[in-house]
């Protein structure tokens, strides 16, 4: 749940922990008996908590055809990562990976863990989408083979220009935001608005560009060849070659690098925020924006942080809690959003060469929430220290009065 001395430094987020520990057994004991399905919900959890998690309020039908739709592009993902898998066999399932989904026989061997059984087990994932409405099944198989297609096309190609680096986020993530969209107009929970399909595309960029800047050590390791996708264009600008970032001689031009990837993910917050404003359903929309304040919340963490290239950044636990919590309205992500663009703000060295593109891509997101937000109204996600020392103080007399009890109590004795 978290370790002790982290949940004495944010008392504060003890509570969501424990809401967020209920939520997750439940969610557990809510498996359906079907065993296509049970199958489904059972690897989801193993491969993705917090995304088996998130989709818990959606209705019945809706969240089972989220739940088959990312475990199918979590197989495809499984494929592109293994680098084990020789390129002349990892391609042609790419481009064909639509067409699998259709047969219930088909299963590919690859991916480690859980991804492993995953693929192993895919027989199941193939009999839970024929399941599924035809409305479903259409946007899935779209995006599938679209996502597939430009997988394929990267395997062979490198990321050399930022018109690269989006077009790869785009057939990895910002597609998966058009295939969602798509499922929420087939529930007829959503609507569609005028610049769905560029809005859509940017909530994935901006998802998938985090994860390529924390993910930097765990890709660039990756046996038996590492993968990356950090575009050329920027870290051409700093070193020669990118696993020169791993070099502590290299610790400046590294963060500098890092910062102007931050940046770049930065640009897209804006059409985060509007697509988020458009979604009506409750339930959809905390579960697309939860994963976008803990996007906010990892790149400020990473901003200028040399653990980057040294270990893993990630935000804590009890924070994600703290998020799951108190997202509710676009109010609460105005202020997430708000809170820690101010955070961020913080950390910008004025000698950094991208700190002027940064403080005003800060700016721009700051007015873009005041602006739309009752921000005074809601509690701080990031700056609760006053109420966290007043829990804090507590917790501390509780603890203290607990231990006089107890003293008390052997005297007697």
């Amino acid at each position: 749940m978290g370790s002790l001395s982290t949940i004495l430094r944010h008392p504060d987020e003890l509570y969501p922990l424990l809401k967020l520990k209920l939520a997750i057994t439940k969610a557990q004991k809510q498996i359906p008996l079907e065993p296509h399905l049970a199958f489904c919900y059972s690897i989801l959890h193993k491969v993705s908590k917090s995304f088996s998690l998130v989709i818990q309020q959606l209705g019945t039908e809706l969240r089972n055809a989220v739940c088959v739709f990312y475990l199918i592009l979590r197989a495809l993902d499984t494929v592109e990562d293994d680098t084990s898998v020789p390129v002349e066999i990892k391609v042609p399932i790419l481009i064909a990976f639509h067409r699998h989904i259709y047969d219930g026989d088909w299963h590919f061997s690859c991916g480690t863990k859980e991804y492993k059984l995953l693929m192993d087990q895919f027989h199941h994932v193939s009999a839970a989408f024929l399941k599924l409405e035809k409305g479903y099944q259409e946007a899935i198989e779209d995006i599938t083979k679209r996502m597939g297609a430009g997988m394929a096309k990267f395997i062979c190609k490198e990321v050399e220009t930022i018109d690269d680096y989006d077009e790869y986020c785009h057939y990895a993530a910002g597609l998966v935001g058009l295939g969602l969209s798509k499922i929420f107009i087939a529930s007829e929970l959503e609507i569609l608005t005028p610049d769905w399909k560029q809005i859509s595309n940017s909530t994935g960029l901006f998802l998938q560009k985090t994860n390529i800047i924390k993910d930097y050590l765990e890709d660039i390791n990756e046996r038996p060849k590492s993968r990356m996708f950090w575009p050329r264009e920027i870290w051409g600008k700093y070193v020669d070659k990118l696993e020169d970032f791993k070099n502590e001689e290299k610790a400046t031009k590294a963060v500098q690098c890092l910062n102007e990837m931050v940046t770049n993910a930065l640009n897209h917050v804006e059409d985060c925020l509007k697509s988020l404003a458009s979604l009506r359903d409750p339930a959809i929309f905390q579960s697309c924006a939860i994963p976008q304040i803990v996007a906010i919340g990892t790149l400020t963490l990473c901003y200028n942080n040399v653990q980057v290239f040294r270990g893993v950044v990630r935000m804590r636990r009890g924070l994600i809690a703290k998020v799951i919590d108190r997202t509710k309205t676009m109010d609460d992500v105005y202020g997430a959003f708000y809170d820690f663009s101010c955070m961020l703000q913080t950390k910008v060295d004025n000698n950094d060469p991208n700190a002027m593109k940064t403080l005003n891509r800060l700016e721009t997101i700051k007015k873009v929430c005041r602006e739309n937000g009752v921000l005074h109204k809601r509690k701080s996600y990031v700056n609760d220290e006053t109420q966290s020392k007043a829990i804090f103080v507590v917790m501390f007399v509780l603890l203290l009065a607990i231990v006089v009890v107890y003293l008390k109590a052997n005297q007697r004795k």
